[in-house]
């Protein structure tokens, strides 16, 4: 990726975050609930109003969790170092745990320990996908985003 390419990956309007968002959770509930539904033996419905659940306390979690962290490195002056970046992963993790468990054990009438080894499942399922779908989205984006500009430089050049 270019530095030119980075540059426009980091300016995205809050139109694109949101699509961008959206699309995330929307293909992680659609992969995620046929998937749950087979293996715990519950209805679609139920499985996926659950995934439903999980994506919207995931991305409110997402959005409030790094507010927090934004305002925590503007008052205390950290840069954003390898360490920095595994904390902040592990603490975004644990309070979506702390959330995400006792919603699933209520919500399948399974005790915490079961909801916790279904949640550890989840996130083996969410490293490889966000790595891929952010990926293909970026690569896609990229992509998009050339044409115009090509076809701009193009006009110029007549």
């Amino acid at each position: 990726m270019t530095r030119t390419t980075t540059t426009a990956a980091l300016n995205k309007s809050i139109k694109e975050r949101v699509f961008h968002a959206l699309a995330f959770e929307g293909l992680a509930v659609l992969l995620t609930a046929p998937v749950l539904s087979l293996v715990l033996g519950k209805s679609l419905a139920h499985m996926g109003a659950l995934t439903l659940m999980f994506s919207t306390v995931a991305m409110l979690w997402n959005m409030l969790f790094n507010s927090l962290f934004d305002r925590a490195q503007g008052r205390l002056g950290f840069q954003r170092s390898l360490l920095v970046r595994i904390v902040h992963a592990l603490l975004f993790e644990l309070g979506l745990i702390l959330v995400l468990v006792p919603l699933a054990a209520w919500w399948l009438s399974i005790g915490l320990l079961e909801a916790f080894v279904l949640d550890i499942g989840l996130l083996l399922f969410f490293l490889p996908y966000t790595l891929v779908f952010n990926w293909t989205y970026d690569t896609l984006r990229a992509r998009l985003l050339e044409v115009p500009a090509e076809q701009a430089g193009e006009c110029s050049s007549r």
